[in-house]
């Protein structure tokens, strides 16, 4: 559970930097706040999009949220902002945003850092969880809820809203949905596209070229904007990484490669063809990729070496 008293600091930082006199001193003592522990950046963030998505709000409404009685005086500002991203949470959670007719747009930016997971509440109620070095662009408008994976990984569940259509552009290809939870995963060959819950459609370069996936089904575009058939998964194992775990199924040396180096500062590699193709299963922690390399000699005919730039290869033993 998250501690309370870092939530009361997220507020108390939240509400004085919407106020003029900030100034740069208190911009780097907040600066050494947020980065001094991940609860704090999320805790941020959450505000962030609270605040966004007070926006959309009827002006009197908002008002007369923010007029409720302090307990304690010099804390007003906090709790009037309490009191309003309390009410603009239910909000969300009634879906009464999406009755709105014109909503203002909402432009933001997100990214993660190496060995980094994030979790970012957009104004619709939709919340993004951002894997190791991953970029995320959101925009928002009337009519459509646009977003591009730059970079990475993220699951996306997303506030049902039939009248503005969820879109992620990632690669050669997007994912269109109206309300579901999914993962999409940008690598360099390739867009991986996992459903959890709901129903989404995943389309390449040619319009009239798509696949409708529902929740156990996955798919992937390459990089010409090519879509496959849909084909079953086990969205447990592949958002494994939620929870801190690189969950592998029968998995190839170069698949284990590519998703291990997601979370090391140099990537690992495999030497040859035959030594990529052999396979592996097994459970280990993200943040402890180390082990899984003292482990793959025991566990497979193969070593581990460092090559001169500093990253490592796996050759056959």
């Amino acid at each position: 559970m998250m501690d309370s008293r870092i939530r009361d600091e997220a507020a108390q930082w939240f509400v004085r930097l919407q106020a003029a006199d900030v100034s740069h001193e208190e911009r780097q003592r907040f600066d050494a706040w947020r980065t001094e522990r991940p609860e704090h950046q999320y805790e941020f963030d959450v505000l962030q999009g609270l605040w966004s998505a007070t926006e959309w709000l009827p002006k009197a409404r908002l008002q007369a949220l923010c007029e409720a009685p302090a307990e304690q005086p010099g804390r007003r500002g906090v709790l009037r902002y309490a009191v309003a991203a309390s009410v603009v949470a239910v909000a969300l959670g009634l879906g009464l945003f999406s009755g709105l007719d014109h909503p203002k747009p909402y432009n933001a930016e997100f990214s993660t850092r190496l060995g980094e997971h994030r979790q970012v509440a957009l104004p619709d109620g939709s919340v993004m969880d951002l894997n190791s070095r991953s970029v995320v662009a959101v925009h928002y408008e009337n009519g459509r809820r646009a977003v591009e994976l730059k970079q990475g990984e993220a699951m996306f569940s997303v506030e049902h809203d039939t009248r503005r259509p969820f879109v992620v552009a990632a690669g050669a290809g997007q994912v269109t949905v109206t309300g579901t939870r999914f993962d999409v995963r940008r690598d360099d060959d390739q867009t991986l596209v996992v459903v959890e819950a709901g129903t989404v459609k995943v389309q390449g370069r040619l319009p009239d070229k798509s696949v409708t996936l529902t929740a156990g089904l996955g798919t992937h575009i390459d990089t010409q904007g090519h879509v496959v058939a849909a084909y079953a998964v086990k969205p447990e194992e592949l958002t494994a990484w939620r929870t801190g775990k690189l969950v592998f199924n029968n998995a190839t040396l170069g698949e284990v490669a590519r998703e291990v180096s997601r979370y090391r500062e140099q990537p690992l590699r495999v030497s040859a063809a035959a030594v990529s193709n052999l396979r592996l299963t097994s459970v280990f922690k993200s943040n402890d990729t180390e082990a899984l390399l003292k482990a793959l000699p025991h566990i497979l005919p193969v070593a581990v070496r460092t090559l001169p730039d500093g990253s490592q290869e796996i050759i056959s033993r």
